[in-house]
C-alpha cells in the first residue's frame, strides 16, 4: 500500500517545487501561476512552498536564476524619496546586473526570453506585475497611464542592459555607473514619478 496524503518535506523537497514551478511557470505564464498550483504539482503542502520561498516573486526569481528578491527591491527603491526613484531604480538596478555572474544571467534571461514564446510572457508578466508596474502603481496617480509608463520605463531599462551586457556597445558598456544613474534616471523619473 502507498502512503496516502502529500509528501512530507525532505531533501529533494526544494528541488521538486522548483521544478513544479518551471513547469507551472511555463504552462500558465506568471500571472496564472498560483503558490496552490504549484504545490498541487510537486505534490506537497502548500506550506512547504511558503516554507521554502518567500512568495510568489522569490520564487519566481529563482526558477528564472535572477540573483535578487524581487520585493526587497522594490521596497528599496520605493522607500527613498519620491523624486529620487529614477535614480535609485536604476542603481539597484546596476547593483544585480553589473557584476560578472549577474551579467551572465541578464544575457541567459533576455536569450531565453528571445527565443522562447514562454520565457518572454514570464518576463513580461513579472515585470509588469513585480517591477515597474508595482512602482508605476505606487506613484502615479489614479487614471493617469501608470501601465503605460511602466512599459516605457522598462523599455529603457531593458534597452539600456541590453547595449550594455548583450550587444556590448563601446559607449553604453564601458560607461561609470554613475554616469548611468545620472542620465538614464531622469528619464526613468519621468516615466515613474512625473
Amino acid at each position: 500500500m502507498s502512503p496516502r496524503g502529500r509528501r512530507p518535506g525532505g531533501e529533494d523537497t526544494r528541488a521538486t517545487i522548483l521544478d513544479a514551478a518551471r513547469a507551472e511557470f511555463a504552462e500558465q505564464g506568471y500571472d496564472a501561476t498560483s503558490l496552490r498550483a504549484i504545490a498541487r504539482r510537486a505534490c506537497v503542502d502548500p506550506a512547504l512552498v511558503h516554507h521554502y520561498f518567500d512568495g510568489k516573486s522569490a520564487l519566481f526569481a529563482e526558477v528564472m536564476d535572477l540573483p535578487i528578491d524581487p520585493s526587497l527591491m522594490i521596497d528599496r527603491v520605493l522607500a527613498g524619496p519620491r523624486e529620487h526613484v529614477g535614480a535609485a531604480l536604476v542603481e539597484t538596478f546596476l547593483d544585480v546586473w553589473d557584476s560578472p555572474a549577474g551579467r551572465q544571467r541578464f544575457q541567459a534571461v533576455v536569450r531565453s526570453a528571445s527565443s522562447h514564446d514562454e520565457a518572454a510572457r514570464m518576463l513580461r508578466e513579472f515585470l509588469t506585475r513585480e517591477i515597474f508596474g508595482r512602482i508605476a502603481h505606487a506613484l502615479v496617480p489614479d487614471g493617469d497611464d501608470a501601465d503605460l509608463r511602466a512599459g516605457l520605463a522598462a523599455g529603457q531599462m531593458l534597452g539600456m542592459a541590453m547595449m550594455r551586457y548583450v550587444v556590448d556597445f563601446p559607449a553604453v558598456a564601458t560607461a561609470r555607473r554613475e554616469e548611468l544613474v545620472e542620465v538614464v534616471g531622469p528619464v526613468i523619473q519621468g516615466y515613474l514619478a512625473p
